[in-house]
């Protein structure tokens, strides 16, 4: 077979391939031509899969020129050059990192730098920012320093010169000083210049900023007031701090609430919504129950809020003491409000949102200003069961006063106008079961003092006071007032629980024995004689 022709230009490899046959020579182009196929499936799969890689360089051969080569070169710096950039950049865009924010001051205009105490290089909440009290990062850090150094000051001439005096006698420094800021005080006047400038703050920044304080009063008055806002700010600061620093999901709830003129600190977590439960303290209406997060929100909503008392029907008032009856379907966020109060205080409560089924029964004390919520209870509106109670509370300011027995009485009272038996749901938290065993222990021995006959029935002993059966056998069995005799169950009447009965009562506290229900001052109809009479 004749040979193939070659290209003149390869002169070296027209000088190998004749040393070597025909056969060599096909076998070798068929395994070249194997090979560039295999490359070129393998570059492919590996540009898909992968950006970052770099394509596998190729051998040159022998038998280009010297021109080829330094084409060549030049043109793989060029391609180097091209292929590492976008190389570099499809790595940094093909995974998008999360970026996080820093809280910012929520006053417009603010950059968080600075804090009223001076304290801290930066702020994040209105009572620490400097640009809402019109100061300024560097005069707040001078008021701190001026602070401390009177304060040590003060400590080294105390301790020095006074010690082991029982009552101190103001020195004639202070007494000069006294005399100047009342003299200062007196001689106080506020020019129109400076009512001018205050009117125009407040069009300018309105609730943004801080009223000015300048020439309102004396600059010793207005010292110690800048003084007493930089420690209760830093106060502040350390109770939220050490407040988000918890873990533990028990520990991190809201520590304390603001109803009315009382701080009450709670005992368990209530699911508020989460940028509310996340809160240190929380602000609540005495009247609507709404929550709200500070107290400057608070203070604008009472200036706006015409609730004085309970949504619902006053249905019994006597004195002071008055009780309303709120439907959960008609007054349902005001229902809502007050089971996830209660939470706080309650640990067994399951109940929140789904408030329709219930009535709810909210006894109050009234004065000048409204009535103000004592304790509450709430029943079912249609109970299989006979529960005349399903969750009740007495607020902490209120308890050991006397309101939770009159709540328990009042329903109790309910279920005797309704003709039933009642009896509360199960399970009792532990104050609640111990409020009511100790009424049914009063009620009971009660009944029995004035009881004159020999032989009585458990039966009508519950039909008198409307309470269940197994709670009067529980209650005497606790009393040692039950007995098992010949087959037959006995009930002692013990003098000596009678008498001591009789003494504790008469040694009650007139305010205590006042809170008792009146019958005649309840004014209500049950649901189930409504329905049937329309």
């Amino acid at each position: 077979m004749p040979k193939r022709k070659r290209q003149p230009s390869d002169s070296s490899s027209s000088s190998r391939d004749s040393e070597s046959g025909e056969a060599d020579d096909s076998d070798d182009s068929h395994a070249s031509s194997r090979v560039t196929r295999n490359g070129t499936h393998r570059a492919r799969s590996e540009k898909r899969t992968t950006h970052t890689k770099r394509p596998r360089k190729q051998r040159k051969t022998a038998s280009s020129d010297e021109s080829d080569s330094d084409q060549g070169s030049s043109r793989t710096a060029k391609e180097k050059g091209k292929k590492d950039t976008p190389l570099q950049i499809g790595v940094s865009n093909t995974r998008s990192t999360p970026v996080c924010l820093e809280p910012e001051c929520p006053i417009p205009g603010c950059n968080s730098t600075g804090h009223l105490t001076g304290k801290y290089d930066k702020h994040y909440t209105i009572s620490g920012c400097p640009l809402y009290h019109n100061a300024m990062a560097a005069e707040c850090k001078a008021r701190r320093e001026e602070y401390f150094s009177e304060h040590r000051s003060r400590e080294l001439t105390t301790t020095d010169s006074r010690i082991g005096l029982r009552k101190q006698s103001p020195t004639r420094e202070q007494k000069v000083k006294r005399n100047e800021v009342l003299d200062a005080r007196r001689k106080l006047g506020i020019p129109e210049a400076v009512k001018m400038e205050h009117s125009q703050h407040q069009q300018q920044y309105e609730k943004s900023r801080e009223p000015l304080l300048k020439g309102l009063t004396s600059k010793y008055d207005l010292r110690l007031f800048q003084q007493a806002q930089m420690k209760a700010c830093d106060e502040l600061e350390y109770e939220i701090t050490q407040h988000y620093q918890l873990s533990n999901k028990q520990e991190y709830r809201i520590k304390k609430i603001e109803i009315g003129r009382y701080e009450l600190e709670t005992w368990y977590s209530s699911p508020y919504p989460e940028e509310y439960a996340r809160l240190p303290k929380l602000y609540l209406c005495e009247f609507c129950l709404k929550f709200m997060k500070s107290a400057t929100i608070l203070r604008r909503h009472s200036a706006k809020c015409v609730w004085r008392h309970p949504p619902g029907d006053e249905i019994y008032r006597k004195a002071n003491i008055s009780v309303f009856e709120v439907d959960g379907k008609k007054n349902k966020i005001y229902c809502q409000n007050l089971c996830l109060l209660a939470k706080l205080f309650l640990d067994h409560k399951t109940l929140y949102y789904d408030v329709e089924p219930f009535l709810f029964y909210v006894m109050t004390e009234a004065d000048t200003q409204g009535c103000h919520v004592v304790g509450y209870f709430s029943k079912e509106k249609n109970s299989f069961l006979n529960y005349n109670v399903s969750c009740i509370l007495t607020m902490p300011q209120c308890m050991r006063q006397g309101y939770g027995k009159m709540l328990i009485d009042f329903s109790y009272l309910l279920s005797k106008v309704e003709e039933k038996i009642g009896s509360p749901e199960r399970p009792l938290s532990d104050l609640g079961l111990i409020s009511y065993r100790s009424y049914w222990k009063d009620v009971l021995l009660n009944y029995l003092t004035t009881y004159n006959g020999n032989e009585i029935s458990i039966k009508d002993l519950s039909q008198e006071t409307a309470v269940n059966a197994n709670d009067i056998v529980s209650t005497l069995q606790a009393l040692g007032m039950l007995k098992y005799w010949k087959g037959k169950h006995l009930v002692l009447k013990r003098q000596d629980l009678l008498e001591e009965y009789l003494e504790k009562k008469a040694r009650k506290f007139p305010e205590k024995d006042s809170r008792k229900l009146d019958p005649s001052c309840l004014k209500w109809t049950p649901i189930q004689n409504i329905t049937t009479t329309s």
